[in-house]
């Protein structure tokens, strides 16, 4: 029972958000519903964790031969964990921003709980669809009635590549179902159609559900609807779009796509895999430019996110077991940023970084915060995004599916380097150097918003020491989706 409850809380609490009569009542309401979702979480990684409370199975739409089926193993259990993570530390870290009609803006937050919470633990492909649009649906709302001046235009945009994307994916699930000898969406019956699917069938479909997921990452050239929603978007949303939502694509691909079409996905790895080389160097060069926060690290998400779809493509345990560690890594680290980033932003009113200096004499506590949680980002060793690189990397050089090996690698490496220019820069330019007019008279953090970044901190810290568990955690889901995704006659 413990997935249900892992949907039911944010959708039931969701849907009651939206009948409390003030802001404040809603900020507490939609606060206290996250907490008990991460107790849930952490209740089926611990006391509730065997197979009886991991997975629930129910009638649903039979005519259809769908079912509500829904289960946690490693893989699924990482990332709903990171979920329950993420909304306290969101709704913790913008208490102080204020939304008008803000009992709908939370209540919209908690139903796209719901949703990532659904697509990570559905094992019914029309499940799956069904939740991937109910995360998606809050987020136009959010970001078209609560973001900046040019909101619409870059929701329209979102709207658009999400929509098409979706449409793309339904098209390949719907044909797999129809191939299926029980006609089933069930997530096994999926995985028996690999030896029956011929290659070139596969190959086609193989792009309509990559298509689907790369634009959710988002892999070049399906990106350029991140950057203007990232920066439109009000900072607690572009919190769940970039340290949770993309991880619905990687999820996709590892859970729905690699495993299912096997053929497919290492006749095409390749032309994947350069796709990801090149956002990568794009996305790094492109954030070595920029003036506004927001835009700087929503670029350096497209090549962090790049480098965990080109390890998927290695196709080897230990590049898939840095994804898998990795996803959460970078959600932890993505958040922290974008804590930073709301309140530099609040309480100075810009994000542009050439109007900003000196801060960390008037934000010490701030300063150090961010420090680390930058050397995390840029896979500082004892920080836990090293443990997941140097998993990845292992992973990529490793490979027998590519003849390109050592040029993904190098060529990785050398974005990483970059990450560490355009990261160390903005530190330097933001925190350190001479306050001007606008941050002489600036002020440290709130005691809740140095509570909230020394948590991601001691994640951060904790894993890089020890990244035992985690690794322990997604070792089985890993063995048994990188054999499927090595059958390739």
């Amino acid at each position: 029972m413990i997935p249900v409850l892992l949907i039911l809380i944010p959708l039931i609490s969701g849907f009651a958000g939206f009948f409390i009569r003030n802001g404040n009542g809603a900020k507490k309401w939609s606060l206290f519903s996250s907490v008990i979702t991460l107790l849930v979480s952490i209740a089926g990684l611990s006391i509730y964790n065997g197979k009886a409370y991991l997975n629930f199975d129910a009638e649903w739409l039979t005519g259809l031969g769908s079912r509500f089926s829904v289960s946690l193993d490693g893989l699924s259990q990482i990332l709903s964990l990171l979920t329950a993570i993420s909304f306290p530390v969101i709704f913790i870290s913008t208490y102080r921003n204020e939304y008008k009609n803000a009992k709908n803006f939370y209540a919209l937050m908690l139903l796209s709980q719901a949703g990532l919470m659904g697509v990570f633990v559905a094992t019914d492909a029309l499940l799956f669809y069904f939740f991937w649009e109910l995360a998606l649906i809050p987020v136009y709302f959010l970001s078209s009635q609560w973001g900046g001046e040019k909101r619409i235009q870059a929701t329209f945009k979102f709207f658009i590549y999400t929509f098409t994307g979706s449409l793309l994916m339904l098209v390949g699930i719907i044909y797999l179902y129809t191939q299926t000898p029980n006609h089933s969406f069930s997530l096994d019956s999926f995985y028996s159609l690999h030896s029956k699917i011929t290659g070139a069938t596969q190959g086609w479909l193989f792009w309509l559900f990559f298509i689907a997921f790369a634009i959710k990452m988002p892999i070049f050239p399906f990106h350029t609807w991140q950057p203007d929603t990232y920066e439109q978007s009000p900072t607690a949303v572009t919190m769940v779009l970039s340290g949770i939502m993309v991880k619905m694509g990687l999820f996709g691909v590892i859970r729905w796509l690699a495993p299912v079409l096997p053929i497919g996905t290492w006749a095409w790895g390749d032309t994947a895999s350069a796709l990801c080389i090149i956002g990568m160097i794009y996305a790094s060069l492109i954030a070595m430019q920029q003036d506004d926060l927001k835009r700087l690290v929503a670029y350096s998400s497209i090549a962090h996110i790049g480098l965990m779809c080109l390890a998927i493509f290695a196709t080897t345990k230990i590049g898939m077991q840095g994804v898998m560690i990795q996803m959460f890594n970078h959600g932890i680290n993505i958040i922290g940023l974008w804590v930073v980033v709301n309140l530099i932003e609040r309480q100075f009113h810009t994000r542009k970084i050439s109007e900003l200096g000196g801060l960390a004499q008037k934000a010490p506590a701030l300063a150090i915060l961010l420090v680390i949680v930058a050397l995390a980002n840029v896979a500082l060793p004892l920080t836990n995004a090293f443990v997941g690189e140097f998993l990845m990397f292992s992973g990529i050089y490793n490979s027998v599916a590519t003849t390109y090996n050592v040029v993904f690698t190098v060529t990785a490496g050398v974005c990483i380097i970059l990450s560490a220019v355009y990261m160390l820069n903005m530190i330097q330019k933001v925190f350190y150097g001479n306050t001007n007019e606008l941050t002489q008279n600036a002020k440290d953090i709130y005691p809740n918003e140095k509570i909230i970044l020394a948590v991601l901190v001691i994640i951060i810290i904790a894993i890089g020491v020890f990244p035992q568990p985690i690794l322990e955690l997604t070792k089985n889901v890993v063995d048994s989706i990188v054999t499927k995704m090595n059958y390739k006659t």
